[in-house]
């Protein structure tokens, strides 16, 4: 992070970024403000997908407040403001229709149709830019949307419960209850940040869950099934729920009114899945498995965040032993009555500190 009042500034920036989380993928999730002379005249975020940037809500503000302070303030941004037309005209020819003198950027856009071509016209207009004064949070803060362009595959957060003594489920068709009411408002609040949430066709079957956020505000995740032979029973409450749901398997590629097949024709299910969800910019699948299909995205490696419940007073005996982590480090654990809630980052992930 910057030092000083730069530091501060970008601070406020990432906190206005943040209320955008779970509205704005596969967009960024961006916060600016204006200041003149040591005093903020105008602020905004990025607040949904396909609407207006950052930016224009910051100078809209600041032109309902203060229009005559405009052209003598400084914009704070916590990503390079856009150079190109996509759903939204460029935020750098606003930021240089408006007169704005000097431009203090969190980090660079990642996205190539971005990447420094923002930075670029800016300054080939003779506004003063200072870039990356706190590039390693920038970069955190956003760390879905670097993940999906740097490697190209959504962004991979586990989520598993599991009992003192490591069981995650029950052997027979009991379903094991570990999490209080107070964790599972938690968890929805999770699957509302989300572009989706995915399950293997065992816990579709044996659990027969809906996989929405009822418990919680915000958009509903896509809904995602892999089973291999893509046979799975119609009365699944998923597929009478209304929302969209998509079923990854080898056999067929179909549409019907409850749900959408999608073939994999890649040998490695997972990865192929993956690869198709890049192509339909989905950025991020929030995975909430059994123990095998979550085992198969540690074992290749392709996860970036768990997220593991454990009720500390609870102890199965026996049962489903819960997953095991692979180069895992923790970043925080919180507690939540008798839940305690850990939450790790995969070490090969370079957008997470």
């Amino acid at each position: 992070m910057g030092t000083g009042i730069q530091g501060i500034y970008m601070e406020r920036c990432f906190q206005l970024a943040q209320l955008g989380a779970g509205h704005v993928a596969p967009n960024p999730m961006v916060g600016a403000i204006l200041v003149h002379e040591d005093a903020i005249i105008g602020e905004g975020y990025h607040q949904r997908y396909g609407e207006a940037h950052a930016e224009v809500h910051c100078i809209n503000n600041a032109l309902r407040l203060h229009p005559e302070l405009i052209a003598k303030a400084t914009l704070y941004v916590s990503l390079e403001p856009c150079a190109h037309y996509g759903k939204t005209p460029p935020c750098a020819d606003l930021i240089i229709r408006h007169k704005i003198p000097r431009v203090v950027i969190g980090c660079r856009d990642s996205f190539e149709a971005v990447n420094g071509k923002g930075i670029e016209k800016l300054r080939n207009a003779g506004v003063e830019v200072i870039e990356q004064i706190a590039d390693g949070k920038a970069i955190a803060l956003n760390k879905r949307f670097f993940t999906f362009h740097g490697l190209k595959r959504p962004y991979i957060i586990l989520k598993w419960a599991q009992t003192r003594d490591g069981i995650m489920a029950s052997e027979g068709a009991e379903r094991l209850k570990i999490t209080n009411p107070v964790t599972d408002r938690l968890v929805h609040r999770w699957r509302s940040e989300e572009a989706a949430i995915l399950v293997g066709a065992a816990t579709a079957v044996k659990d027969d869950p809906l996989l929405d956020n009822r418990y919680w505000f915000g958009n509903p995740p896509l809904k995602i099934i892999v089973s291999a032979s893509g046979k799975l029973p119609g009365e699944l409450q998923l597929f009478h729920s209304g929302d969209p749901v998509w079923v990854f398997n080898r056999e067929q590629a179909k549409k019907e009114a409850q749900a959408e097949w999608i073939r994999v024709e890649d040998p490695d299910l997972i990865g192929g899945m993956l690869d198709l969800l890049f192509e339909r910019q989905v950025q991020s699948v929030f995975v909430e498995g059994g123990r095998r299909l979550l085992q198969s995205f540690i074992d290749s490696d392709l996860w970036d965040e768990a997220r593991v419940i454990t009720n500390t007073g609870m102890i199965a005996g026996s049962g489903l032993q819960a997953p095991r982590l692979q180069r895992q480090a923790l970043l925080q654990t919180t507690v939540s009555g008798s839940d305690e809630i850990a939450i790790y980052k995969n070490m090969s992930n370079q957008f997470i500190i």
